[in-house]
């Protein structure tokens, strides 16, 4: 009998988590908790299991490396990158791009291999769901020289800024810093 993709590629996921985790020593922590829901029993990649679910997003990067394209997400009312939920694909670099391509409306988009970023964040109640936490695997997408794009019904606006701005913003989501400085940190080689 064969085994459901979600269970077949839990290996491979872990796998991906636990080099992330070599390489960002000081995550240690975090990436153990996505490493332990990789491996629940209960599917962890459906957003019906409000104890915690998967899921994926997508720093998306010009051409050039210098800017990230954020989408001003119409529920939450904050500037952050294209993702969404995995809705049972265990594939998350796959819905990554693929949110990123709904959102963005970007075409020519190309996934660069490997796991970029982990954020576990809580998602406040909204439209009868209960508050739940998000377990955020993130991955670099990269533009081609169309960057033209267009906003989809999830959000409110999207821009194009500066990876070295967004880096100093204080007022930008935690989140979105660090990934600007592990960008800026790897430059020379992206």
């Amino acid at each position: 009998m064969p085994m459901p993709a979600a269970t077949s590629r839990r290996p491979r996921l872990a796998a991906e988590l636990a080099a992330y985790g070599r390489r960002w020593r000081e995550e240690a922590a975090a990436t153990a908790a996505f490493i332990e829901l990789a491996g629940d029993a209960a599917d962890p990649f459906v957003r019906e299991r409000l104890a915690g679910h998967f899921t994926a997003s997508a720093w998306l990067v010009s051409a050039d490396g210098r800017r990230t394209l954020l989408v001003h997400h119409r529920k939450l009312g904050r500037w952050l990158q294209p993702g969404g939920h995995a809705d049972g694909d265990p594939d998350l670099a796959a819905v990554a791009l693929r949110e990123a391509q709904e959102e963005t409306g970007v075409a020519g988009l190309r996934l660069e291999p490997g796991i970029f970023d982990l954020d576990r964040h809580r998602i406040p109640e909204h439209g009868g769901v209960p508050a739940h936490w998000h377990y955020d695997v993130r991955y670099v997408v990269r533009a081609g020289a169309d960057e033209r794009c267009a906003v989809s019904a999830e959000s409110l606006a999207l821009a194009w800024r500066g990876i070295d701005d967004l880096a100093r913003d204080g007022d930008a989501d935690p989140s979105l810093r660090r990934m600007a400085r592990k960008w800026l940190a790897r430059a020379p080689a992206a």
